[in-house]
């Protein structure tokens, strides 16, 4: 005897109807069976006044056209209301949105006394970092303007990070957990961008045009 395993299982909750779909099944057979559902089983809890449904797709990924598919397949029941579809998965152009989302933002302002501004991921500031103003992300920073208040590079542990400004006049600079001053490495300003950067425990300072010797990896996208 062969057993039939459903691809849609619909399930009552407080909040209205959940339908589960099959994840592993071909996109037809889920179809079929939705179909099957809706136009001839399941009439008790079908019908009534509206329910609130919610679809499950699991695994699935479904193009917007096969999602509206199948709303219209469960809209045929008038009683019916789509709330939310709901997958596990996201397309890839969702996913590379999400990743520039979370390691890399652009800023456009003037960080003024007194204010913090905390990132994930790297920091792109169009604008200038004022005395007592500082900025801090996981990442690395890169400053279109005068940096002249506190920059915290790497502050998750990230030792790989720079700090890179237009200009660098910075009243304490800090990647990962080195901490320059001034007087020390980067005390005397050239007027030209620059970028900070740990090597052997040190902070050293460096002109951008050196950039790619001693980061050539920054800012290539990883497969």
């Amino acid at each position: 005897m062969t057993i039939t395993k459903s691809k849609v299982t619909i399930k009552g909750t407080k909040n209205g109807l959940v339908f589960y779909m099959d994840d592993t099944c071909s996109f037809d057979e889920l179809v079929a069976d939705l179909r099957e559902k809706i136009e001839h089983s399941h009439q008790q809890i079908l019908s009534g006044p509206l329910i609130r449904v919610t679809v499950k797709l699991g695994k699935r990924y479904c193009t917007p056209e096969e999602q509206e598919m199948l709303t219209q397949i469960i809209r045929q029941r008038g009683n019916l209301v789509i709330h939310l579809i709901d997958a596990d998965v996201i397309s890839k152009e969702e996913a590379f949105a999400e990743l520039l989302k979370s390691t890399f933002t652009i800023e456009t302002r003037t960080v003024r006394s007194g204010q913090v501004l905390e990132f994930d991921g790297d920091i792109l500031l169009l604008g200038d970092v004022n005395p007592s103003g500082a900025v801090k992300c996981t990442g690395s920073i890169f400053v279109l303007g005068n940096l002249r208040g506190v920059a915290h590079a790497g502050c998750s542990g990230n030792r790989e990070a720079i700090i890179a400004a237009s200009l660098m006049n910075p009243t304490q600079l800090r990647i990962g957990d080195v901490i320059s001053r001034p007087g020390e490495e980067w005390a005397k300003t050239t007027g030209s961008a620059e970028f900070a950067y740990l090597e052997d425990d040190k902070m050293l300072v460096a002109k951008m045009n050196y950039l790619h010797r001693v980061r050539p990896d920054l800012g290539r996208k990883k497969a």
